[in-house]
């Protein structure tokens, strides 16, 4: 008899298999017996009847609780009534493990509760769902630089400086010394391109934001590709063909999650190129039209970014942000430097920014001066100027942050469901 996975059942049709799983309802009806079981890449009910099973295997099994783990088989059934379209004929369970009362039941929970059992919380159908997506997701990312000529290069996690500002660094001892989590991966990238030419780093990052709004974590994924003999237009040219993708991509590969989630997919479905640029001086411009008083020079809160997004069908791009509120490397626009060559993208349906980047400086000189205004120590910078010495060309990149792409696509709150174990303000635990 072979062992199974409950995605691959419409595969065994009229076969006897067997599942391994865990035991998500079960109901009974005198002599017939209900069990819906998962197994992680699905979940598929299993009749059984009093006459297969015996009377002692029966009442066992009706009484089993919520999450015990058991081996069951019998024979697949088309039945396009069932979950998943198919279902299982019980001849027997082998039961792994009974369950102690299982603390997350149907009723109605507070957030507090289910993120302090969260290593519970993720067995619930909509967390399996989001991870589901969430895979697909970062499968596709890394897939289409994999397939546009970028390669791979991991950055370290330990940095002895701030690249996105010395705010919101957490801090930490490095055998007598002084250094940091990384904020990103891009100043290493920026190396990387030197001698590969495209690159991309995937990997955790963190920000020491005292922010308790939905759209942010203190531990996020992102992946960051860099691009030599490249400009500000090649990055958005990049950055649609690669939205477009993946979202396609979930979109066909994850229907059933999305249908789960209860996604308004004819939404995802208009993420198509070519997307808006919107001058910053335009996206002022269209605040102020909406009513919404917004001063040239600061940066958008998200109540701006979902103003500008709410009145495109698709992703946007905002570029030539002023350079004061950019990060040092920011290439200034040559035609008026108090602007730089900087993008950033908004989702639409009010998710905000999903990636930033832009065109970074290739002069040692305007670096040298950007690192002095900026208060940051030339010291721990001197291997970032190197590159500035030894064949610099204009290049430029971006990041894309995993957990905001991913709730706009699954049209989720908070981002605290895109992560298995959110790190927040006031969340360390589980």
């Amino acid at each position: 008899m072979e062992t199974i996975r409950i995605e691959d059942a419409g595969r065994h049709v009229g076969a006897t298999v067997a599942v391994q799983g865990w035991l998500t309802h079960r109901r009974s009806s005198g002599k017939l017996l209900f069990l819906v079981v998962r197994d992680g890449s699905g979940s598929i009910q299993c009749v059984g009847s009093l006459a297969d099973l015996g009377e002692e295997s029966f009442k066992r099994l009706d009484a089993l609780p919520q999450e015990s783990a058991l081996v069951v088989h019998g024979v697949v059934r088309e039945d396009k009534r069932a979950p998943g379209g198919f279902e299982l004929t019980l001849q027997g369970a082998d039961i792994r493990h009974e369950a102690e009362p299982y603390p997350i039941s149907p009723k109605e929970h507070g957030v507090e509760f289910l993120m302090d059992h969260r290593h519970l919380w993720l067995r619930s159908s909509r967390q399996h769902a989001i991870l589901r997506v969430r895979a697909t997701l970062v499968r596709a990312l890394r897939e289409f630089f994999d397939s546009n000529g970028f390669t791979l290069v991991d950055a370290p996690i330990f940095t002895p400086s701030a690249c996105e500002g010395t705010t919101t660094l957490f801090e930490t001892d490095y055998f007598g010394e002084k250094a940091y989590l990384t904020q990103s991966g891009q100043l290493y990238m920026e190396a990387a391109a030197a001698a590969l030419g495209r690159v991309y780093c995937f990997g955790p990052t963190f920000r020491a934001e005292k922010s308790k709004t939905r759209r942010h974590l203190i531990e996020f994924w992102m992946l960051e590709p860099e691009m030599a003999y490249a400009t500000l237009d090649d990055v958005m040219a990049l950055e649609e063909r690669l939205l477009e993708s993946v979202v396609g991509r979930v979109l066909s590969e994850r229907a059933e999650e999305l249908k789960r989630l209860e996604r308004d997919t004819t939404k995802l479905a208009q993420v198509k190129a070519p997307f808006v640029r919107l001058h910053y001086d335009d996206a002022v411009k269209l605040l102020h039209d909406k009513g919404l008083a917004f001063e040239w020079g600061g940066d958008f809160g998200s109540p701006d970014e979902t103003a500008i997004a709410e009145s495109f069908d698709r992703p946007v791009f905002v570029h030539h942000f002023p350079t004061a509120i950019k990060a040092f490397y920011m290439e200034p626009d040559a035609a008026r430097p108090e602007t730089c060559l900087s993008v950033d993208c908004l989702a639409p349906e009010g998710y905000g920014e999903i990636t930033g980047g832009g065109q970074r400086t290739a002069s040692l000189a305007l670096l040298e001066q950007r690192l002095q205004e900026h208060g940051l120590p030339r010291a721990a910078f001197e291997w970032y100027l190197d590159l500035r010495k030894y064949g610099s060309v204009p290049h430029a990149g971006f990041g894309i942050g995993v957990e905001r792409t991913l709730a706009w696509i699954c049209g989720l709150e908070h981002v605290r469901e895109t992560i298995p174990f959110p790190r927040m303000l006031h969340r360390l635990t589980p």
